[in-house]
């Protein structure tokens, strides 16, 4: 009986356990509006979302330049409310139709997601990127290899193997990934310790000590009033660079420090 009984409870201590390691992801997009979201779009006040470059429709939230003329050089970014500092983020996004008028050739298939990055309300009207942290998200163009996952530093710093990276882009291990097909990004930020990219579920790349550049006016100012160069927290936010894309799932699962 005594063997018995153990072989029988073994099971339901090992599903309780279990239960208790589910991951807790909770959805920063509600898939029906923009609704804990504000755009600031570049020369535009905060909370302008000019000529509807941000909406949601069928339940996916999009970046589109129909109502646009041209481009002209409006780099946008959809920021969440709330700062974060120990998390995991996963994005699914996919590129679709013609890039817009006027919009620059780098940007071709080119989006991101900006982490620890300023508040929309503390950027200058005419200021083409918020001082953050971005994975840069690419699609290819049907032929030449083109990594996604990247790293891009706007307004910062990071150290990668104890060194300052200065440079403004390092590029991920990543595949390519053409056409319109859905592709997960997943960013893993630990405070000013660590952050990680992952793309379908593979790390491509990895640094320290996210910073803020100072020898730039923007990252100047932000540091006297953050009290130093060193990034642990900050803003979450999604770009419009001028090639249309979307976003049918935007999610966070909160970390211990």
């Amino acid at each position: 009986m005594l063997l018995l009984s153990f072989a029988v409870a073994q099971p339901v201590a090992e599903d309780a356990d279990k239960k208790e390691k589910v991951e807790k992801w909770i959805p920063l997009f509600n898939g029906k509006n923009l609704d804990g979201w504000i755009p600031k779009i570049r020369y535009h006040e905060s909370g302008e979302n000019f000529a509807g470059t941000f909406r949601v429709e069928d339940g996916v939230m999009k970046v589109g330049y129909d109502k646009y003329d041209e481009f002209g050089q409006r780099f946008g970014h959809l920021f969440h409310k709330e700062q974060f500092s120990h998390y995991r983020l996963r994005v699914e996004y996919r590129f679709v139709g013609e890039q817009a008028k006027g919009g620059p050739g780098w940007a071709f298939r080119n989006s991101g997601i900006m982490v620890h990055g300023q508040t929309p309300q503390s950027m200058e009207k005419d200021q083409d990127f918020p001082a953050s942290i971005e994975v840069q998200l690419l699609g290819g163009d049907g032929e030449k290899k083109r990594t996604t996952g990247n790293l891009c530093t706007p307004y910062t710093h990071v150290e990668m193997d104890d060194k300052l990276l200065k440079r403004h882009c390092t590029t991920a291990n990543s595949e390519t990934y053409h056409g319109d097909q859905w592709v997960t990004s997943e960013v893993e930020v630990r405070g000013n310790e660590l952050i990680r990219h992952l793309i379908n579920g593979q790390v491509v790349l990895e640094y320290k000590k996210p910073q803020l550049d100072d020898s730039t006016d923007i990252g100047k100012k932000l540091a006297e009033k953050n009290g130093g160069v060193q990034l642990s927290k900050g803003t979450i936010s999604l770009q419009s660079e001028s090639h249309p894309c979307e976003f049918r799932k935007v999610e966070i699962l909160i970390l211990k420090p």
